[in-house]
């Protein structure tokens, strides 16, 4: 029986060649059986061809060193970005459709600044809120553009800071916030469920978790792979993108469509934020997600809750059964820009 360090030696061996066979779109580690988690942890490829899954796994065996753990294939369409788009509310709460003048996602969360709690913005995807990956003063739209949001009359915000999303390399976030015009446009709660008491640093394979997304609404998943390496399709602008270390969210039913870019992921026994969702597959029953607190790290943020401290449950990351935080090195290279804004007045 393999373990989840075994499993992830493994999966970091191999992931990188792996990954440039077409067909394979994710690898990553998981349960060897999810109904019988006693089998022990497996390295799991996520493909639409089991023919180029089988050909590497013959490679591999034939030039096998090192650290050796099951496979297991797991039959996925390739994964792309969620960005198409609902009513108007303010104030705005989470889960609801923000964007900009061309298209819409999902505000995940109202933050906080760490050192400045009345300081507030609105966490969602970078690819969100800054479409084209270049930053400028981009107004922040609620409901978005794809949802019939205007210039005139819905502007909630402007872009504030986001991570780059980097065109070669691996990428470990897709994030952005955006600037309110004023603190009353937006609502320090979570659609449909209400308080987010706090987030959590690590979470676990098997984890149970919910969201609520601007098209799919009020959803449930489980985590099914952490340390997922995947190829993300972003489109003519940005092309095709690599990401390192994300989570693959599994639903029974589609969890993950355009328009739920952004939303954020919330344990389902407490609703600590846990990840956030930035792509999916074709037929929305998975969603690639990750960690909410690179983004807490990266922009230096808190949930920012009605009233009271918003909590920071630490939870141990040494199992490679769990998500682990960013290393100062890593996190160095999520290192926010900052737009330029005017005054408020």
């Amino acid at each position: 029986m393999a373990t989840f360090a075994a499993a992830l030696r493994m999966k970091n061996q191999y992931a990188k060649k792996w990954m440039t066979t077409k067909g394979i779109f994710g690898v990553g580690i998981g349960y060897r059986d999810p109904k019988n988690h006693k089998k022990g942890a497996a390295v799991i490829i996520y493909t639409d061809s089991l023919s180029a899954a089988k050909s590497v796994l013959s490679k591999a065996s034939a030039h096998s060193t090192g650290a050796k753990a099951p496979v297991r294939i797991v039959r996925s369409q390739p994964f792309r970005t969620n960005a198409l788009y609902t009513r108007r509310i303010r104030p705005v709460p989470a889960g609801y459709s923000i964007g900009t003048i061309d298209a819409s996602g999902t505000l995940g969360l109202v933050v906080a600044d760490a050192e400045c709690q009345s300081t507030k913005y609105m966490l969602s995807n970078n690819h969100v809120l800054n479409p084209h990956n270049t930053g400028g003063a981009i107004p922040t739209l609620q409901p978005g553009g794809a949802d019939g949001g205007t210039l005139a009359s819905d502007r909630v915000g402007t872009l504030y800071r986001y991570v780059r999303l980097r065109k070669s390399g691996q990428n470990l976030l897709d994030a952005a916030i955006s600037a309110p015009l004023r603190n009353s446009l937006i609502s320090p709660r979570y659609a449909t469920i209400g308080v987010v008491p706090g987030y959590i640093t690590s979470y676990k394979i098997g984890e149970r978790l919910k969201k609520v997304g601007r098209t799919t609404g009020l959803v449930y998943g489980r985590v099914e792979s952490i340390h997922t390496d995947v190829q993300i399709e972003y489109g003519e602008n940005l092309g095709v993108l690599s990401f390192r270390d994300q989570s693959i969210i599994r639903g029974s039913k589609p969890i993950s469509l355009p328009g739920d870019s952004g939303s954020v992921w919330l344990r389902r026994s407490d609703s600590y934020a846990a990840a956030v969702n930035f792509a999916g597959s074709n037929d929305g029953r998975i969603s690639v997600s990750f960690p909410v607190e690179r983004a807490m790290r990266a922009f230096k943020l808190q949930v920012a809750k009605p009233s009271g401290q918003a909590l920071v449950k630490r939870r141990p990351a040494a199992p490679c059964s769990c998500t682990r935080p960013l290393t100062t090195k890593e996190l160095a290279r999520c290192k926010p820009k900052t737009v330029r804004l005017k005054p408020k007045r």
